[in-house]
Order: structure tokens, then sequence, then C-alpha cells
């Protein structure tokens, strides 16, 4: 393991190196690789695609059923698990404080982020996403394996940070003080309230800026350096402190790729509105910005 760890991205080749030198010790590595895989479209998409071939000695996590809690009358599309069965399931997978945890789905790091901002949020600041995700895994010509993962039970104690945590009534009152910068990582036609196909209302919370996540990438599909991730946050803050911002998207999923990108910028601070657009809209009571 590296004396710093990775805690933000990590490349296909450095991940391929931590797992021949996992190979070639005799002792426990410390080292934990997550397959996020998901499609929301075809929820079951992901396991049969980590059956199909993943990273050797990935574990899979679920978005629906271990990265999130249960869906309430209340509560947006991914609520957070309760954290007692979230420390649970992680020391499931082989993780405890020591150990280097990857996480990647298949490319743009959208589901990998939300494990990534998990773990952290538990105080597990060895965490990083795998930058490309399985693609560039694959592309780099790097071996695969169908063999489920077999890890050793650890205890993972959690620390959690619930002010990195937003609610509704957050959101709310900071836009009424302008205390705030509420930042929306949906697509700039779902945040437009057009095409919307996930949520029963389309449209936006007055006040929100547009940053769709995917404005965090190349063309490649990796992440933007940090300096230029940096120029492009600072024109989205527009001179606030990266303090103030609260990550929103449609149901805190990819919400936590900007918080990822901004961590990478250099610009900490920002907090997570869990619930999102899925939660807000569902009080007819909460105000609705349209075109």
């Amino acid at each position: 393991m590296p004396d710093v760890p990775f805690s933000t991205l990590i490349e296909p080749g450095e991940l391929a190196s931590l797992l021949d030198g996992a190979a070639g010790s005799s002792s426990t590595c410390a080292l934990a690789i997550v397959d996020c895989r998901h499609d929301l479209a075809r929820p079951q998409w992901g396991a049969e695609s980590y059956a199909a071939g993943h990273i050797p000695g990935a574990v899979f996590a679920h978005l629906d059923r271990d990265l999130s809690g249960p869906v309430r009358a209340t509560s947006g599309r991914h609520p957070l698990p309760d954290l007692e069965r979230l420390a649970a399931t992680l020391g499931g997978w082989g993780i405890d404080d020591s150990v280097q945890v990857i996480a990647y789905d298949q490319g743009s790091g959208a589901i990998a982020a939300r494990l990534w901002w998990m773990l952290r949020l538990l105080g597990h600041a060895r965490v990083a996403v795998l930058d490309g995700g399985f693609a560039a895994w694959q592309a780099a010509g790097l071996p695969i394996s169908t063999e489920p993962a077999r890890t050793r039970a650890r205890k993972f104690v959690s620390a959690p940070r619930t002010a990195w945590i937003a609610t509704a009534e957050d959101v709310a009152n900071g836009l009424e003080r302008d205390a705030i910068v509420l930042v929306d990582a949906r697509s700039a036609e779902r945040f437009a309230g057009q095409n919307e196909t996930l949520d029963p209302v389309a449209g936006h919370i007055p006040g929100a800026r547009n940053h769709p996540f995917t404005r965090n990438l190349g063309a490649d599909g990796r992440f933007l350096p940090p300096e230029l991730l940096q120029r492009v946050w600072h024109d989205v803050l527009g001179g606030a402190s990266p303090a103030r911002v609260i990550s929103m998207c449609g149901s805190g999923v990819t919400a936590c790729h900007n918080l990822l990108a901004l961590e990478r910028a250099g610009l900490e601070g920002a907090r997570l509105y869990v619930g999102s657009w899925s939660e807000w809209c569902r009080d007819p009571t909460r105000p609705v910005a349209r075109p």
C-alpha cells in the first residue's frame, strides 16, 4: 500500500500495480475493490456484468440494495441506507480503517462516486474512484476475472460526519437567506424540465445552478485535470466559497460526482442533498421552476 493513500482518483495502471503487489505479498494486502456498475433502466445489468467479468478480487455493490436504503413515501429514489447496516456491509466486504478502497463503475464514475462519498461520510479517507472505470481497465488490456471475490470480514468502525448531509429544509432555508449555492448535477434538459423520464414532476428547484456531472469529464471519459476542474468550478461558484455548496441531482447519486470533482479541484466543504429532486418534487407545496 502507498504511504499516501489514494483519496480521489486512481489510474488503471496504478490499480494494476496495487494488485500485483497484493499477489506478490505473503501478508494480507489491505486493498478492497468494489464494482458499482449500474443502469437505472436495467437494475440487474450491473450484477450480470459483474458475473460476465470484473476486476480480479472485486466485490459487487448494488446501488439499490447496498448503497441505498428503502424508498419511503417522502424520500427520494435513493435514500441513504441505515448507517449501522452500511458499516456491517462494508466490514463484510473486508473493509476497515486500514484498507484502501477502490470503487469503479462502467466508465464515468457517476455510480462509484456514490460509494466514495458514503465511505468518506463514515470517516474512511482511503477511498478512490477508478478514473475511466471498467472501460478504461479493459482498454488497457488488464486482467479480468469471472471468479466471485473471496473476502475476509473485518470490523468497520464508522465515525459519521452528519454535517455533510443537507435536508430539504436546509435547502429551502439556505436559498431564502441566500446562504447556499445549490448545484444540480442533472442534464441540462432535465434541469430545464424537458424529457423528464425518471421523476413524476419536471423542472428544478428555484435558485439552483446547473452543472451536469458530465462537465467534469473530458472527451475521453476521464476526469479533467485538477487545474481545469478548478477553473470550471470557479465559474460555477461565481466567487462563492465551496463550503456554501449543496450538491444535488435526481436522487443523490450523480451529485456525488460533483462532490468528487470539487475535492479533486481542492475546493472542499460542500454538502450533499441526498433526497435531491426526487424527494423535493414529492411535496406539492415546494416551489418548482420550469421554463
